[in-house]
């Protein structure tokens, strides 16, 4: 018996490699058949993984070509220009640079009715991830700055982060046009500077607009009691000027109504909440 085992084991051995060699044929045979289904491969696991994408590096950003932007039009352009690298972020560049030649021609986009100081802005925070002036961290407000007055009397604090947000939303940048839309609520104006914010909010945003139109009805409809003291007539223009503006703001006065009328009956003889302001607001008319 002892003499009959090694020969026994060969076999035995034999046969498994045999059985190896169909497995082995069998697995290729179906990848002949299927060679995008790794599952039939042998000693296949779950798949690549996805590598992460490298990491590109400012330097790289800058060593892409340089693009030119013309700024405005009849005869008072202005010329901007940006590493191609760094407009690509935005899906509105990547489509005009898509179409440049790699033969040496101009590299030049034409803005014409793009705010120049807007797109100071825009290019700014492609290059640093921000724009003048910053938000103090853990505070409502900007970073101060002599030549910007701390009340706006006249709306330009305000015009200039709408129109940096109307311009990230144009080129498809939605965190520059969440910065712009958040400082928007740091600014401390007045009743006429908030007038003129809502006038360019309201013909230059969407009717679905929740990020800076929806608040501006929600501010008028808390405060017009006080602001519209203010500035009577300016509102008034306002109102028959974009008559979507005076919709809104008398449903939100109605809506809040109803809820004060709800919660009464509630809660009989409770104190009514005291209204919460959207952005703070100085009562003195410029």
């Amino acid at each position: 018996m002892t003499e009959d085992a090694p020969v026994a084991s060969t076999s035995a051995s034999a046969a498994a490699a045999d059985a190896d060699v169909e497995m082995v044929e069998g697995a290729a045979g179906a990848a002949a058949e299927n060679p995008n289904d790794s599952s039939e491969l042998p000693f296949a696991d779950d798949g690549p993984e996805d590598p992460t994408p490298p990491r590109i590096t400012f330097a790289q950003y800058l060593s892409t070509p340089m693009v030119t932007l013309l700024i405005g039009s009849g005869g008072s352009e202005t010329i901007l220009t940006a590493h191609q690298g760094l407009l690509l972020q935005s899906p509105y560049f990547a489509e005009a640079c898509a179409e440049f030649a790699d033969d040496g021609s101009p590299r030049q986009i034409e803005l014409p009715v793009e705010d120049l100081d807007a797109m100071g802005c825009f290019l700014e925070y492609l290059y640093t991830g921000d724009y003048f002036p910053k938000k103090v961290p853990g505070q409502r407000t900007l970073e101060k700055d002599p030549s910007i007055p701390d009340v706006d009397m006249t709306g330009d604090q305000l015009l200039k982060h709408a129109k940096v947000y109307t311009l990230a939303e144009k080129f498809g940048l939605t965190n520059l046009k969440n910065l712009a839309a958040s400082k928007i609520h740091c600014v401390n104006s007045t009743a006429k500077g908030e007038i003129a914010y809502a006038r360019y909010v309201y013909e230059h945003t969407s009717k679905g607009d929740t990020s800076i139109r929806v608040p501006v009805a929600n501010f008028w409809a808390t405060r017009s009691h006080t602001l519209r003291s203010e500035a009577e007539e300016e509102f008034r223009s306002l109102c028959l000027e974009f008559p979507q503006f005076g919709y809104d703001v008398l449903t939100r006065v109605l809506d809040e109504k109803l809820k004060r009328e709800r919660n009464e009956k509630m809660h009989p003889g409770a104190p009514g909440s005291a209204r919460k302001r959207a952005r703070h607001s100085s009562s003195v008319a410029a």
